[in-house]
């Protein structure tokens, strides 16, 4: 044997850099199954301790699509553009985001993941719509590309794998937070999946793996030049994470809650941020001319959205499911909203069943929170606040656990700022 585990772990545990060989190693062991889940996982927690030089994560990356397969859209007569999100409580913009794109004239090769600890998953959220896949062949993800303009699917297996193994290994093993993990990740994916643009959605506060606009800027900057140096033309928007998006947290919630985007409304925030990052999506692809907002106002977003839920066997007419027990949470003084915090609540959420605490855990389509009011509101005591959605009761005292220091409500007449949905611009 040329090379272990256990030497590659050591290198970085004790601070070293690991050389190019080290890492097409581990990489490719892993995904052969020579090198043990738990070894990569103290492999994983090491490189959160100690990082990665910025020659490391470009090697990691490489790695991880050289695992896999290539995709190949150029035969398509539209031209690709695909966003990412680095994860968030009530981030559903994927759901109205894509079939919006597609109704402007893009192509929208959407590979999405699983919840990831208190932020919730696509894939998850979708699920929730009767009948609708995730799962899809590389045919079958372009015959819906090429008929819609928009797919959102799990990557397929020949896809960078190594990147499947290790996605649901950190979600379980403390090590999600990692910037050159997530670039890597993120990367990874995107370029082994062909898109000729890429807008990512990195977001800082305390409900995103990145706490500070700081950490935010650095994972940001780490993907845009991985993107850039893989010849995919990629921008980043840091957007605000420090309360949740919208009005829920859940999976059939959210999905109830970007129909009503669709349609034309939903909550402001959520329709901002949606038409902030189409505009970006259009721009890299070349279609400068085209309105996102129109789409909406006109419908021709919906009818994308009705045409993707069905290519992919879901029935967009079907009600969604609701839960079988609900718990109100109500103001405990009257005022203005000040905080809400994001994690609490995206913690809330994942103890009512909404994530998952293990990667084979199933989750419910139904289970959730639901906000009454976010800050900058004027709430009254008494005034319903949150409401706890779950299929099994016995979740709410958990769950309840995870609100008590959730939210703060200033004095009638307190000055209050709201911080703006997108924060800078990144290119």
């Amino acid at each position: 044997m040329s090379m272990d585990a256990v030497s590659v772990i050591r290198t970085k545990r004790d601070g070293g850099e690991l050389s190019a060989a080290q890492i097409d190693w581990v990489i490719d062991a892993y995904t052969r199954g020579e090198v043990a889940d738990y070894q990569m996982a103290a492999l994983n927690m090491a490189i959160l301790l100690n990082g990665m030089e910025r020659h490391e994560i470009a090697r990691w990356t490489a790695a991880m699509i050289a695992s896999g397969e290539r995709m190949d859209f150029s035969s398509l007569s539209r031209p690709t553009a695909d966003k990412h999100s680095t994860g968030g409580v009530g981030d559903k913009i994927t759901l109205p985001l894509a079939p919006l794109v597609a109704a402007c004239g893009a192509a929208v090769p959407q590979l999405s993941g699983r919840g990831l600890g208190h932020t919730g998953g696509t894939l998850d959220k979708l699920e929730s719509i009767p009948g609708w896949r995730a799962l899809l062949s590389n045919e079958e993800m372009l015959s819906v590309l090429d008929g819609v303009g928009a797919v959102i699917c799990a990557a397929g297996d020949g896809l960078a794998p190594a990147d499947k193994k290790l996605y649901a290994l950190r979600d379980v093993t403390g090590t999600v937070e990692s910037i050159p993990l997530i670039a890597s990740s993120i990367m990874s994916k995107k370029i082994a999946e062909g898109t000729g643009s890429l807008v990512l959605d990195v977001k800082a506060g305390s409900g995103a793996f990145m706490k500070t606009v700081e950490d935010a800027r650095e994972l940001a900057r780490t993907m845009v030049g991985l993107g850039t140096d893989h010849g995919v033309k990629t921008v980043a928007l840091l957007t605000d994470m420090s309360t949740p998006l919208g009005l829920t947290a859940g999976n059939a919630l959210e999905v109830r809650e970007s129909v009503e985007v669709l349609a034309g409304g939903g909550p402001a925030d959520v329709v901002e941020l949606t038409l902030a990052l189409a505009r970006e999506m259009l721009d890299a692809a070349g279609l400068t001319d085209a309105d996102p907002a129109k789409a909406l106002a006109d419908g021709s977003a919906m009818d994308a959205w009705r045409r993707m839920i069905s290519a992919q066997g879901g029935d967009p007419d079907a009600p969604l499911p609701t839960s079988r027990e609900q718990h109100v949470v109500t103001a405990a003084a009257s005022g203005v909203v000040a905080r809400l915090d994001a994690y609490d609540v995206g913690v809330a959420a994942w103890r009512l069943g909404a994530g998952r605490a293990r990667k084979e855990d199933p989750v419910q389509a139904a289970a959730g929170v639901e906000l009454h009011a976010k800050p900058g509101d004027r709430v009254t005591e008494g005034q319903p606040l949150l409401t706890l959605h779950t299929d099994t009761p016995e979740r709410f005292e958990y769950a309840l656990k995870a609100l008590e220091n959730a939210c703060d409500i200033a004095a009638q007449g307190a000055e209050f700022n709201r911080t703006p949905v997108v924060l800078e611009r990144i290119a």
